[in-house]
């Protein structure tokens, strides 16, 4: 290939869109053949990795190269044939760039698909045929619209074992789209693949004819994406304060941070929270070069007209669009530890860049995945659980709600003995709304 060939090659790429996307589905679905089958047939895979993946298929005794390998990277998966870490690839088409999250099937391991969708922009869920919607179907299609991932595709897969019978396909596709519509999901496309044999990945099943919709990779080039929030609620984490005190610099006090959203530009009037003090910001530093405008997801450094008291955990916006600060926060929350939440635990909530200690003052209700219904005071929360509950901090923070932000509206809950994550929040109302909240008091001085 000349020179010129590959920088337009190289332009191409850097012009075409970027679009996020995980798999999900419970154990032996096929989603690491899927994914395998995806780079494969999509000839993103280099010829030492299809020789490696040959090889060990052949030591196993098959007589075609199992594509999961692709994927299933650690030696616990692929002796067990399970996906258990997530695992990210990185592919890209003449149409699209693509970051993959292939997360885990078992239900052990339904925590990683949280981290996995976080920053998703479309979700696969992957369906047997054979099995239909099972109860982990509902919770990765619980965890997508917790999430807010704005598409998600069903991929009945093994449809080669059902003779590739429509009947089933369409049982199976009304029945998750029923489902998913009811917990808010905004867009549900199904599709028929056979990930073994590669009907409706790539390239269009011929033995589907009675199916006239895109395949997998056809619907993930075209489907629409927007990564442009700099309309949204500006927001910026300080994650360090620069103060060099040189001979140069002797004066220089700059906030960087990571812009979460939104625009700033010099000579705006901005507030700190959770102080609430205001001021002017005077200059924008980018890659060490003053700039009038920054945006998301730019990292930079602002300058204030003011001395204003600012460290780690505060945060710089607008100040005719900050958003409320207080003590009590009321989430959905999926638990992510073998050990449950329960209420009057003592946690650390860890909002951007700030933590800070947090009682569990009620955990109003669970969410019942089978019919969507609310488990009443179930007094704690256990692996896998979703669940709504209400905690106290000790110092006030600035959450968005998550439907208007998935990065300010987010949080962790830590523990502080040993720094385990325990739960994934998501703040403001998403699947239930609680009334009357009991008032907890903390006996051990954690009383907020």
């Amino acid at each position: 290939m000349s020179t010129t060939t590959a920088a337009e090659e190289l332009a191409g790429l850097s012009a075409t869109t970027l679009l996020r996307f995980a798999t999900a589905g419970s154990v032996d679905d096929g989603k690491s053949t899927l994914v395998g089958r995806l780079l494969h047939d999509s000839k993103s895979v280099l010829a030492d990795q299809l020789e490696a993946v040959e090889a060990v298929s052949r030591s196993r005794g098959a007589a075609e190269p199992d594509l999961a390998l692709l994927t299933d990277g650690l030696r616990a998966e692929r002796e067990q044939g399970i996906t258990i870490d997530v695992a990210y690839r990185y592919f890209a088409t003449p149409r699209r760039r693509f970051i993959l999250a292939d997360t885990p099937g078992h239900v052990q391991y339904t925590r990683n698909m949280v981290t996995g969708a976080s920053t998703a922009d479309l979700a696969v869920v992957l369906v047997d045929a054979r099995n239909g919607v099972i109860e982990q179907t509902r919770r990765h299609a619980a965890v997508a619209a917790l999430l807010r991932v704005p598409h998600v595709v069903l991929a009945v897969n093994k449809m080669d074992l059902v003779e590739y019978k429509e009947s089933v396909f369409a049982a199976i596709a009304e029945e998750f789209t029923a489902y998913a519509g009811h917990l808010g999901v905004p867009e549900i496309t199904a599709i028929p693949i056979s990930a073994l044999a590669g009907d409706n990945v790539v390239e269009p099943s011929a033995n589907m004819d009675w199916y006239g919709g895109p395949t997998v990779l056809e619907h993930l080039e075209t489907v629409p994406v927007s990564h442009d929030l700099t309309g949204c609620h500006a927001r910026l984490p300080v994650q360090y304060v620069i103060r060099p005190q040189t001979a140069e610099h002797p004066d220089y006090r700059g906030y960087a941070g990571q812009i979460a959203a939104g625009t700033f530009r010099v000579g705006e009037s901005v507030t700190v929270l959770p102080s609430g003090r205001t001021s002017k910001i005077a200059g924008i530093d980018l890659l060490g070069q003053p700039v009038d405008v920054a945006w998301t997801p730019q990292s930079v450094t602002l300058l204030l007209e003011d001395d204003i008291d600012i460290s780690r955990g505060d945060l710089i916006v607008p100040t005719g669009d900050a958003p409320a600060t207080s003590q009590d926060v009321e989430a959905t929350v999926c638990h992510v530890a073998d050990t449950p939440l329960t209420v009057g635990q003592r946690v650390l909530l860890k909002h951007t860049t700030r933590t800070v200690k947090a009682i569990v003052k009620e955990i109003p209700s669970r969410l019942t995945l089978d019919d969507l219904s609310q488990h009443p005071d179930p007094g704690q929360l256990v692996a896998n659980d979703i669940g709504l509950v209400k905690v106290r901090t000790a110092e006030p923070l600035a959450l968005d709600s998550y439907a208007d932000s998935r990065r300010t509206g987010s949080f962790l809950l830590i523990d502080p003995a040993d720094g385990t994550t325990l739960a994934a929040g998501m703040a403001g109302e998403s699947f239930a709304t609680a009334e009357d909240p009991k008032s907890l008091v903390d006996d051990e001085g954690w009383d907020f």
